[in-house]
């Protein structure tokens, strides 16, 4: 659809191979943040500290392919930003760190201050086409619902925690306009999950989904992550299930999600 390959493999594979990294790798460590403290969770390499991966990235480019020319991909390269879900659900709704110390509007200020820091970075190396996605409806995961209804066959979206979503999401959209605005050069956009994901969830028979309250795998109701492996039962059939584990949506979703990607943000980063 992007044309892209069919994985992204990660840039710490010791047995990356020169084509690879001259046509896209991944940065991402999966649990982690733009908060260090929900990567300490997790024991995973903060969103920050990443940066030190691309930079080394950019050396190992630069040596297959000459100065010039991996300056030219880099700035011509789509550079997706996808972060912050889990330093809600861990740090502040959850597990109550952050609580102690910021409010929601004040949470929402650090992350976004630090995301703008990244951003900056990014900008600095080279990077010039940059989406960052927005939060999803956290109050209707599987696991917040779980967590807060002793009753899993009667569970609602915790409301307060979607509004927190939506008005940081509003922040996100002011941010990065600012952002772009102070960056020669630079198509920095907006990646919307929250609206779709939203609708999916209110309008399951739309999407050919049958169950929206829980995951695929295992109870679906709290597993998640390392939880969810080769002995854990799942459902028959998954493509039915909006959420895989009790955090994470499924394929089907990603494809709805991908396809409006492709209508609603690549045409402004072209």
């Amino acid at each position: 659809m992007l044309g892209l390959k069919q994985s992204v493999p990660p840039f710490r594979d010791p047995n990356l191979s020169d084509h690879e990294i001259q046509t896209g790798v991944s940065f991402a460590s999966a649990g982690s943040g733009y908060d260090d403290l929900t990567a300490i969770v997790f024991g995973v390499n903060p969103v920050l500290n990443q940066v030190e991966d691309f930079k080394k990235y950019i050396v190992r480019l630069k040596g297959i392919v000459g100065e010039e020319e991996a300056m030219k991909i880099i700035r011509g390269a789509l550079v997706l930003i996808s972060a912050g879900t889990n330093d809600f659900i861990f740090n502040f709704y959850d597990i109550p760190t952050r609580r102690f110390e910021f409010n929601i509007t004040g949470y929402h200020d650090f992350l976004q201050k630090r995301l703008q820091h990244f951003v900056q970075q990014l900008y600095d190396l080279g990077c010039r086409k940059i989406a960052v996605t927005g939060l999803p409806p956290i109050g209707c995961l599987p696991i917040q619902m779980s967590l807060r209804f002793q009753n899993p066959f009667n569970s609602k979206c915790i409301e307060h925690q979607n509004l927190d979503a939506q008005s940081y999401n509003q922040k996100l959209v002011n941010l990065l306009s600012k952002i772009q605005a102070v960056l020669p050069g630079s198509k920095i956009c907006y990646s919307d999950s929250y609206e779709q994901v939203n609708d999916m969830i209110n309008n399951p028979q739309k999407y050919g989904f049958v169950q929206t309250k829980r995951g695929c795998c295992g109870t679906g109701l709290v597993e998640m992550g390392p939880l969810c492996n080769s002995v854990t039962p799942t459902c028959g059939k998954p493509s039915q299930y909006l959420f895989w584990d009790a955090i994470h949506p499924g394929d089907a979703v990603y494809q709805y999600l991908s396809q409006n990607f492709v209508k609603n943000v690549i045409p402004k980063l072209l």
